[in-house]
């Protein structure tokens, strides 16, 4: 056995030692010493390992921030806003389309990934090899099955990450130890993804379903899992991307072969029974935060597991609804913005999405909520005050959970593969999308959808926007479908016209106030909906400014800005318009086509792979 890999297993459960678990299927006791043989020689000792490789997913370099909403944003739904001084090497470049091979998250983010990678190779390399495996035990096999299935699987799901990042990944599929050369060049992400589609078929195999692994609950890979997972990296196979040759947005001829992954392994998926919508879109992401568990109805298929130190998130501390020197709440929030626009997509007073995606508010001094202007808009699905946290905690982090795959996902990607295949399965593609419109709109009309072809996927389209708002999606969604550019100019074209308003002629959002005025009413940590609707508005709350206000403060008001944060209009004239004009602090600023679509590789990976790697189009060495 090579001495490099017993180290690189040492090292893999001398990290998860330290680990303290609010999680059940996280507890375990470390052994206090381990060679290869033993590693893998029981199935206890693999289960260890295998939750080494969870382990990588975790954590602000991975779902805990950098791949939750730092990576993600920059699309219609939300964006973090530049700098005067506008500076490559922040997180904010990155959803400006502004950053560099210098940007410190990227590189953090690209090594974390490849630690999974690493620890899941040596997995996939060991397990078959285990006398668990090959002995006579039916039952220990069965285990070492289910085992190494999630190995092959979270190997899919950091492949998957790194391609739709930065395209023609290095790939390989064996330890470090064993490699020829540690200096691997790029390989092509076609052929990386029908490994790691192979590999998903065959890991689905080997886990069973949620019934069968109640121990699993969302925290681990079950059968609905990995076919979710495989249909999206179908989807994303079958779709556009941005081609190291052409150095434009293509997709193959063959992409409909993916679509049909993409189908069957949804189509599984809903006639299984094994999950469901959960009747109060609220309570999807409250489960998030909490040991008690909101989602009888099991939407959320698999979550990331925080817990602590190293291995927790920011969703709760640095992205979500606000709080600034809250007595109860303290600091927090913040992160990427809703698109002013975006606010405006939801029909008003009908949609439930709106008030959980969308904080208007903001929590501060006697527990006071004030209203943020249109460019301060921020994720609700993530709440410091659904946690377990208390004004004693000195918790800087909450274990709030991230959600991979919910059970919507796998109803609107089912119906968007029937309706480009034009087929159907156990039900219709319209029934799909329905259902998902249904929760959202309660005992309100739903939209109607176009029956063609082009109009059933915009409807798909548009509710994937409203249904994912804030969930790391839309970014990724628009690239395959090759309508990023195409969308960022539709914002672009739209901010003119919210931040002019009534003065000009035939304006969709010429009901849209300057200001807004209200007085203080006390955060209740109630439904959004209801938090929403009970601030005190000077003539009356109608889901928050959707009606003509003074331009005098009334007396005893406080004054907001609201459309006029956009920009401040004089005689006709924008006078002031930061956010749609300003070359560095306007929306999505440094937006390239044909390049942005894909992050360069960090200076330090280029560095250190002396060379073998070749950088993505349009980035400096």
């Amino acid at each position: 056995m090579n001495i490099r890999s017993k180290y690189c297993l040492l090292a893999a459960v001398a990290c998860l030692s330290v680990i303290t678990s609010c999680k059940k299927f996280l507890d375990f006791q470390s052994p206090s010493a381990l060679n290869i043989d033993q590693t893998f020689a029981t199935t206890d000792n693999t289960n260890n390992e295998i939750i080494s490789i969870y382990n990588k997913a975790a954590g602000r370099s991975a779902f805990g921030s950098n791949l939750a909403y730092v990576l993600p944003a920059g699309a219609d739904d939300f964006s973090a806003q530049g700098a005067a001084s506008f500076d490559p090497t922040q997180n904010y470049a990155i959803s400006n389309y502004g950053e560099n091979s210098n940007t410190g998250s990227l590189f953090d983010t690209f090594n974390q990934l490849y630690a999974g990678i690493e620890r899941a190779n040596i997995a996939c390399k060991y397990i078959p090899l285990s006398p668990a495996y090959t002995g006579t035990s039916a039952s220990d096999k069965l285990i070492m099955q289910r085992y190494y299935g999630e190995a092959l699987a979270l190997r899919a799901l950091f492949y998957y990450e790194l391609i739709i990042n930065w395209g023609d990944v290095p790939a390989t599929w064996t330890p470090s130890a064993d490699a020829p050369t540690q200096f691997i060049k790029n390989t092509d992400r076609d052929s990386t993804y029908d490994k790691i589609l192979d590999d998903l078929k065959l890991a689905s195999t080997y886990v069973g379903w949620r019934t069968d692994l109640p121990d699993y609950g969302s925290f681990r890979l079950t059968k609905a899992a990995i076919k979710a997972l495989r249909a999206r990296i179908a989807l994303a196979r079958g779709g556009y991307s941005l081609r190291t040759q052409t150095h434009t947005m293509e997709r193959r001829n063959d992409y409909q072969k993916y679509y049909q992954i993409a189908f069957d392994e949804c189509n599984d998926i809903i006639q299984s029974g094994q999950h469901q919508l959960n009747p109060v879109y609220e309570n999807i992401f409250k489960t998030l935060h909490s040991p008690t568990r909101y989602d009888d109805a099991h939407e959320l298929i698999f979550e990331i597991a925080m817990w602590g130190g190293m291995n927790d998130s920011d969703l709760a501390r640095s992205y979500g609804t606000g709080f600034n020197n809250s007595p109860t709440w303290g600091k927090a929030g913040g992160g990427p913005n809703g698109v002013p626009t975006y606010f405006y997509e939801f029909q008003n007073g009908t949609d439930a999405r709106r008030d959980v995606t969308l904080s208007t508010y903001l929590v501060g001094d006697k527990e006071a909520k004030s209203v943020n202007g249109l460019t301060g808009l921020q994720c609700g699905k993530f709440r410091k005050s659904w946690t377990s946290f208390t004004s004693a905690s000195t918790l800087l982090t909450f274990g709030v959970n991230w959600p991979v795959v919910r059970y919507a996902d796998v109803l609107l990607m089912y119906a968007e593969a029937a309706n480009e295949l034009q087929t159907n399965g156990v039900i219709t593609p319209l029934q799909a999308l329905q259902l998902v419109q249904k929760r959202a709109y309660g005992t309100n009309p739903i939209p109607v959808t176009p029956t063609d072809k082009t109009g059933f996927f915009n409807a798909i389209a548009r509710e994937r926007l409203l249904e994912f708002g804030g969930e790391g999606l839309r970014k990724y969604d628009l690239i395959r479908w090759n309508l990023l550019a195409a969308k960022i100019n539709e914002v672009k074209a739209k901010l003119p016209f919210l931040t002019a308003g009534a003065s000009t002629v035939n304006n969709p959002y010429n009901y849209v106030p300057d200001y807004v005025y209200f007085l203080p009413t006390t955060f209740g940590n109630k439904e959004c909906s209801t938090e929403e609707s009970t601030i005190n508005l000077y003539g009356g709350n109608n889901n928050v400014a959707y009606y003509t206000a003074n331009t005098a403060v009334p007396s005893g008001y406080t004054r907001s800005y609201w459309r006029a944060q956009l920009g401040i209009w004089s005689g006709g004239v924008l006078t002031k318009s930061e956010f749609i004009t300003d070359p560095n602090r306007g929306f999505i600023c440094k937006f390239q086509e044909n390049k942005s679509e894909l992050l360069p590789y960090p200076q330090k990976v280029m560095i250190e792979n002396r060379g073998a790697i070749i950088q993505n189009y349009g980035y400096t060495q």
